[in-house]
């Protein structure tokens, strides 16, 4: 059972993790390097506790603790009881949702041992007002990955949080990201995402677009969403069904680079009407997620 512990000072340190949250580039340097990151709000709380992320300690405002009373009853680390008025000066904003956990990160899987891992999959739907945790499924199954999805160079924390809602969504087996793409475990992508970043397995690829050869020798077919002259539509990638595919996006603005152009095996575009010529990174996952989706015969 934890301790509740009521504190009233803004610099006490027992409230270091929770420090400058606003504070983009202070946060960059200080999560990855301590090993943690915040969860904000009851539902994804308690996603990551059930994604089996150790709380380091969580920070409740006062009508919070009855409802995280069963979490306070189970989890060893401490509680920080405050004001909301506290909470603000602490964190730099306010916290509407009156609820914030320092989880501790996980050791990143290789790229190689993720995608050469089956795991099983929940065959029932969960929305935004279901705890997972509570979920009775109706089926588990084995699934190896099928579907992958590669993110380079992703910098908008709310871009790549809702990429992640919609690789959950939509079926795909796992995520990757360059060396430069953004934290998905950073306070925007985790509330973006719902708590879904807990739920797609993801690590980060050592080197870019050498990675493209550990896709390809997995067995992938990777192909690059873009603009380009020999980009096939993906009305015609998604007909090929083929058994191991996975689908590249490029950062926001600039798209895929050059080197990565080269080294995938197709190009492909998503047909527009009225003079668009793009979608935003997320709503373009969402599109070629859902159609490239694996078919049985």
């Amino acid at each position: 059972m934890a301790d509740l512990i009521t504190v009233d000072d803004p610099d006490d340190p027992r409230l270091r993790d929770y420090t400058g949250l606003t504070d983009v580039e202070l946060r960059r340097r200080r999560e990855p390097a301590e090993g943690l990151f915040i969860a904000e709000g009851e539902k994804v709380i308690r996603r990551a506790r059930h994604a089996g992320y150790e709380m380091r300690s969580m920070l409740l405002s006062a009508k919070w603790v009855d409802v995280m009373r069963d979490v306070i009853d189970e989890v060893p680390a401490p509680v920080y009881a405050v004001s909301p008025e506290l909470a603000e000066r602490v964190t730099g904003y306010h916290v509407h949702r009156g609820a914030l956990a320092s989880m501790q990160r996980k050791p990143l899987p290789t790229a190689e041992d993720l995608l050469a891992t089956t795991r099983p999959v929940v065959m029932e739907a969960v929305d935004d007002h279901t705890d997972i945790g509570a979920v009775s499924p109706l089926g588990l199954q084995e699934r190896a990955a099928r579907r992958i999805a590669v993110f380079e160079d992703i910098v908008d924390h709310a871009n790549l949080g809702a990429a992640f809602r919609n690789a959950a969504a939509l079926g795909v087996d796992a995520v990757l990201l360059t060396p430069r793409c953004a934290d998905p475990l950073y306070r925007r992508s985790v509330k973006v995402s719902m708590g879904a970043v807990f739920q797609v397995p993801w690590t980060r690829l050592e080197a870019w677009p050498k990675g493209v050869e550990v896709l390809r020798s997995a067995g992938f077919v990777v192909a690059a969403l873009c603009l380009s002259g020999r980009a096939i539509t993906l009305d015609e990638l998604a007909v090929r069904n083929d058994e191991k595919l996975a689908l590249v996006f490029g950062t926001e603005g600039a798209g895929l680079t050059p080197g990565t152009l080269a080294a995938v095996d197709e190009h492909v575009r998503i047909p527009m009407d009225a003079g668009v010529d793009s979608l935003n990174v997320a709503a373009a996952s969402a599109v070629a997620f859902y159609a490239t989706r694996p078919r049985t015969a």
